[in-house]
Parts: C-alpha cells; structure tokens; sequence
C-alpha cells in the first residue's frame, strides 16, 4: 500500500476550486492525476502535486481517493473499457449483420479514435511497472478479454492461409499492439489521423486479406460507424 494512504472521510469536501463547474471534483482529480502520471511517471507523482495541479489543499483530496494506486486504477479501467464496449457490440454483430473484416476494421477506427482526441496519453499508463501489481488485475483482465475479442474478429476475418498459422491468440496481441501504436506516436505529438486507417488497413493486411477485401471491408466498416 502507498505511503500516501489515508482513509477516504465522509462529510463535506473542502477548497475544490468553484471556476470549474463542468466537471466534479472527483473527475478534475483525476484528470490531473492522468496528466501528472502520463507526464512524470507513476511513482514520481506524490499526492501533493495531483491537488496543487486541481487547485485544492491536499487534504481535501482524500475525501475522494484514498491514495494515487485507486486514482490509476480508475484511470486504467477508463482507458480501456470504452474501447472494450465497442468491440464487443461489433462482435456482436458477426455474421448475421455485419463480416468479421468489416466489423474488425470499424472496431479499430473506433478505438484508436478514443485513444488519439483523449485529453491525456491515457493509454501509456498500460507500459507502467507498477501496473503488474495485483491491485491492478481487474484492469489486467478486461485488457485480456480486448485482446481476446480482438482475437476472435481477426481469426473469423482471416484467410484460411493466415488461420492454419497464426492462432487467435496470437492475432489479439498483434492487433492490440498495432492499436497501441497511436500512443507512442502521441508521445512525440500529434499524430496524424490518418495513422488511423493505416492501422486498420495494416491490420487487414497481417489477416491475409487483399486489395479488393480491404476496401470491400472499409466500406462496410463506414456503414457500421453511421
């Protein structure tokens, strides 16, 4: 447990900042503390930087959190669930609606549009050392069932070719890696949105899909994303 542990009190906060009224206070914490985490690394964030960046006396702030290891369990799960939903509704669809290619292709475009207009680099958090802690399996475990999906999508859109050599498994971790290429890229910038297609496409490519699949697949994958 952190050495910045404190019970989370009941009662009334105190000194959260009135100008942003927007958001509560809980989620300007924590989008301070995505920042500070993306920017300085885990570790080297102590609370006390996380409520000067909100504008708060520290104390305040464990009225929220107990310590920074809830903040980034939160923020974990944030950043991988939404992508998570949105694959498994697209799966969902697969075959009576919607070609695996199709839905693969939509799914991914979907994703990495998440990971690319997030306010902070949420995703680079995934790479922490600290997140192999098992405080951190519920994370852990919804990032496997990404892949797994991801997996499933790429084997049902595979050519036979592809499928007799490459396992789902296999095809998961290749897919989400390619996906977590925008993070690195937001490393050094803004990448271009066109990174976008080109790893959806790149993705159709490594199922042994051609030319004429492809776009047959971005079509659809248009479509499904009305």
């Amino acid at each position: 447990m952190s050495t910045e542990t404190r019970p989370v009190r009941t009662g009334r906060p105190r000194s959260i900042p009135a100008s942003d009224t927007e958001h509560s206070p809980r989620e300007q914490i924590l989008d301070a503390a995505a920042a500070l985490f993306v920017e300085n690394g885990f570790t080297a964030t102590p609370t006390r930087a996380i409520a000067e960046r909100v504008g708060i006396r520290q104390a305040s702030l464990y009225y929220h959190f107990a310590n920074k290891e809830e903040m980034l369990d939160e923020l974990l799960t944030a950043s991988v669930r939404p992508g998570l939903e949105v694959v498994r509704s697209l799966e969902a669809l697969v075959p009576a609606s919607a070609s695996a290619a199709g839905a693969l292709h939509a799914a991914l475009i979907l994703d990495t549009t998440t990971l690319i207009k997030a306010a902070h680099n949420f995703a680079i958090l995934w790479l922490l050392p600290e997140v192999q802690g098992e405080r951190y399996n519920s994370f852990r475990t919804e990032r496997q069932e990404l892949l797994h999906v991801y997996g499933r999508l790429g084997g049902a859109a595979a050519t036979e070719a592809v499928a007799a050599t490459v396992s789902e498994e296999q095809l998961g971790a290749i897919i989400i890696h390619l996906t977590e290429l925008i993070s690195h890229l937001r490393r050094t910038g803004e990448p271009d949105p066109v990174y976008l297609e080109v790893i959806a496409a790149t993705v159709l490519r490594a199922c042994g899909l051609d030319a004429a699949a492809i776009e047959a697949a971005i079509a659809e994958s248009q479509r499904l994303r009305m």
